[in-house]
């Protein structure tokens, strides 16, 4: 058998697709909740150790998988730019209807999130990120006066949201 000649390697231009994601981040929990939730797993194998051995062991596992789901499922929220729209749990907005992209520091992020809050806002927060994105919405249609999204990486999903919009 001949070994195969490898294939050429494909350039930065033929592998941008309008189906490529221009940023993508997952809003996973920080690693000291996963602490937290061995800990809970212990508690349940305590808790149910006066039943015997092997209730413990079963109070283990699932208070483990439980605190496990629980915990991932609450991280597994993901914030996407990708074919023109902005893609956020379960928000899809095209980027045509994106107004002006505002990146909130610590203090800023905590105002938004508390006293200058709009209850009709669409906000994907999380407690552990301490840095956000406020991005208006322009569709006259819409109700919703702003996105408020918390971000690890705010300047570039900013910075995807600006891309598209002027690819449009």
């Amino acid at each position: 058998m001949q070994p195969s000649a490898p294939s050429p390697a494909p350039s930065p231009e033929s592998s941008a697709s309008p189906a490529a994601p221009r940023f993508d981040e997952r809003l996973t929990v920080p690693g000291s909740w996963w602490v937290i939730v061995a800990l809970l797993a212990l508690s349940g194998g305590l808790v149910t150790f006066p039943l015997g051995t092997v209730p413990a062991l079963g109070g283990l596992i699932v208070a483990g998988v439980a605190a496990g789901v629980a915990a991932s499922s609450y991280g597994s929220a993901r914030i996407r730019v990708v074919a023109g729209s902005l893609v956020a749990g379960e928000a899809r907005v095209p980027v045509s209807a994106l107004g002006a992209v505002e990146v909130l520091d610590e203090e800023e992020a905590r105002a938004w999130r508390s006293h200058k809050a709009d209850p009709r806002a669409f906000m994907l927060m999380r407690s552990y990120v301490p840095r956000a994105v406020r991005i208006e919405v322009t569709d006259p249609a819409d109700p919703t006066p702003y996105l408020y999204l918390s971000s690890r990486d705010p300047e570039g999903l900013a910075a995807a949201v600006e891309a598209v919009r002027g690819e449009a």
